[in-house]
């Protein structure tokens, strides 16, 4: 299985991307975890929300496969502990699926049509957090699922 997080918009903090970089080395490499960045919207200033969120939108589009399992990273998903997320991951490697895609959308979110694209949809936090946090609070709860998963010390519950 190849899990995929797709993004909107480079992460510019290297804080940030030293830690994306560190959690994704010591992930399981059978995972074939990547990491896809799309660029930003071009003249986002001059469009409105929606206008915006349907052009991200033909970003993630050209990015997905048709047989691609699509989970979006929004604020409307379902909460899991963390050891239940291990679970969802486990459940995810024993399908059939080929590659999983979580998407992060942009500032305003994802357009309708991404939304009916989407099998499940995911939430870290009832919190707001930038969009470049997401990325790295997501990989490393990934990072901590494949500890739960292998029973390594990592994860204390």
């Amino acid at each position: 299985m190849r899990i995929n997080l797709v993004c909107i918009g480079k992460t510019d903090d290297k804080e940030i991307s030293h830690l994306l970089s560190y959690y994704t080395a010591r992930l399981p490499k059978h995972w074939k975890f990547e990491i896809n960045i799309l660029p930003d919207v071009k003249n986002a200033k001059s469009l409105t929300p929606d206008l915006i969120k349907k052009e991200e939108a033909k970003l993630f589009l050209n990015l997905i496969e048709t047989s691609d399992y699509i989970v979006l990273l929004d604020e409307k998903g379902k909460q899991f502990t963390s050891r239940e997320f291990s679970e969802k991951i486990d459940f995810y490697m024993n399908s059939s699926l080929k590659r999983i895609c979580f998407l992060v959308g942009g500032a305003y979110g994802f357009s309708e049509e991404i939304y009916e694209k989407s099998a499940e949809k995911i939430s870290l936090s009832k919190m707001t957090f930038t969009h470049q946090m997401i990325r790295l609070f997501f990989v490393e709860q990934l990072y901590r699922a494949a500890s739960i998963l292998q029973g390594k010390p990592y994860h204390n519950d």
